[in-house]
């Protein structure tokens, strides 16, 4: 069973790491709807944001 409030935190935890990703990548994203941006530019922020949480989940299992 997931505790409720920690599930709560995860999406607000993405937005923010999102947008930090952004920023790194240098595409502009705005509070709200980012619809208008291009497909490339939306690319470059979900892949890196992927990235970085693979990178994050392997170094995680290698300190174990």
């Amino acid at each position: 069973m997931t505790n409720s409030k920690s599930s709560k935190n995860v999406p607000e935890a993405l937005n923010k790491f999102k947008y930090e990703v952004a920023n790194e990548v240098g595409v502009s994203l705005k509070d709200g709807y980012n619809g208008d941006i291009a497909a490339k530019d939306a690319g470059k922020v979900g892949g890196n944001m992927v990235k970085k949480m693979i990178q994050q989940a392997e170094s995680q299992l290698s300190n174990r």
